[in-house]
């Protein structure tokens, strides 16, 4: 790899770690897609009374102060789960993947940065430059949705070089990151600064534990329940807790450890996470009665325009012209086989904000049920265009990526290990990790 290169292959460690990691988010992402269309069909059914009652039935302790309807349930706590991996993703890439180094860093970094700014001002100004506009669901365009976006990839982009879908995942989790950050700060209420300090207890707590390589999870799982009911009643968003717990845990391996913490939760969390947590928020979500709406109406609205906008335009454009200006400013250049179209069919794919701008949407608008359902409407809109347009980028660049996969996965010497990794000084790059 040249100094001033990016997007280039990632070492073969890496690229085992990201190709595990993005078939689960595939596989998560199919489950997502069903669980939403099945509460889509069941919210407008004749039974779609039913499905009202089941996001609003209470269960759990009153005496906690969780007596919640399922809904909450699964926002709060299910996404949770989710918000762990993202945490222990992130950590992952700080440390050992494509945030480790600056050089690498800047330009996914920056990209993610772009595709979150720009999405929530073209939000912004529509809404304030519109009659009836609502600002409080600015941070709804925000996010991507990296299970919903790979299902699309899986379909349309299969042989998309390891590079792009490496640089997808970095703009996801940057984006998650940047979406719980918002929702902390912007979208929690009722602070409770002694809920918070015993929060932070059990943060230290888990710190302690994993400094001193404590195992066992007799002690970690009540601790992370615990904090994570602490964060819940200090006020900020309860998903919180999952992507600092996940934040906090140890990403290199011990001489003589197989592997390091945060691989093996990785390992047994993730499919928790991508096969029942996300698709049930999905279910509990995404189930609005467009007989109630007019969806004409509702998607014309200033807050669905906003929306719509920032998730299809606002993505791309600030994501490619973010990565166009950093690759600039540092002198770097594209790594062989890549164009700049390809990162502009990325950005069209994490338009795709489905989970995460769901999310935001009911805390946003949880007061509201028709601006309730005009956002979820748009959001839902938004998120198959973005899919469709990136279908047909990807399917007009399906040869250069055949060509490109071809000599990627190449193993003429049937050894396990692509020969691209086993030429020159390349090779001994490669097996660092």
């Amino acid at each position: 790899m040249a100094a001033n290169e990016i997007l280039s292959r990632p070492s073969l460690g890496q690229r085992g770690w990201l190709l595990a990691q993005l078939r689960d988010e595939t596989v998560g992402g199919g489950v997502l897609l069903v669980a939403a269309a099945i509460a889509l069909v069941w919210a407008n059914s004749p039974w779609g009374y039913s499905y009202v009652n089941m996001v609003d039935f209470k269960v759990g302790p009153e005496a906690l102060g969780l007596n919640l309807p399922l809904g909450i349930w699964a926002a709060d706590a299910l996404l949770a789960i989710f918000f762990f991996v993202v945490g222990l993703e992130l950590k992952h890439e700080l440390v050992l993947g494509s945030l480790s180094k600056t050089a690498q860093a800047i330009v996914p970094a920056a990209a993610a940065i772009g595709g979150m700014v720009v999405p929530a001002l073209i939000f912004v100004i529509v809404n304030a430059n519109m009659e009836g506009g609502s600002l409080r669901g600015w941070g709804i365009p925000m996010a991507t949705d990296i299970a919903f976006a790979l299902a699309v990839l899986a379909v349309f982009g299969r042989r998309l070089p390891v590079a792009l879908r490496a640089f997808l995942l970095t703009l996801a989790v940057v984006d998650d990151l940047g979406a719980i950050a918002v929702i902390a700060v912007f979208y929690s209420d009722k602070f409770s600064a002694i809920w918070f300090g015993l929060f932070i207890l059990t943060l230290v707590a888990y710190w302690l534990l994993q400094k001193y390589r404590v195992t066992s999870p007799w002690l970690y799982i009540p601790l992370v329940i615990i904090g994570w009911y602490f964060c819940y009643r200090s006020g900020v968003h309860a998903t919180v807790a999952g992507v600092v717990f996940g934040f906090l845990t140890r990403v290199r391996p011990d001489p003589g450890e197989k592997e390091a913490p945060a691989d093996r939760l990785i390992h047994r969390v993730h499919p928790i996470s991508a096969g029942f947590a996300v698709p049930v928020f999905a279910l509990m979500a995404a189930g609005v009665d467009l007989r109630s709406v007019g969806v004409v109406d509702a998607l014309s609205s200033p807050l669905s325009l906003g929306i719509l906008l920032g998730l299809v335009v606002g993505k791309p454009i600030g994501i490619l012209a973010m990565a166009w200006f950093m690759a600039r400013f540092t002198r770097a250049s594209l790594a062989p086989g890549i164009v700049w179209r390809d990162i502009f069919a990325v950005g069209l794919l994490a338009g795709v904000g489905f989970t995460v701008a769901l999310l935001i949407t009911e805390l946003g608008y949880e007061d509201n049920p028709d601006l309730l359902s005009s956002a979820k409407i748009a959001v839902l809109v938004a998120s198959v265009i973005a899919a469709a347009i990136a279908a047909v980028a990807l399917l007009s660049r399906g040869r250069a990526y055949a060509a490109i996969a071809e000599a990627e996965d190449a193993d003429l010497d049937a050894d396990g290990i692509p020969d691209v990794y086993q030429q020159g000084d390349e090779s001994n790059n490669s097996r660092e990790r």
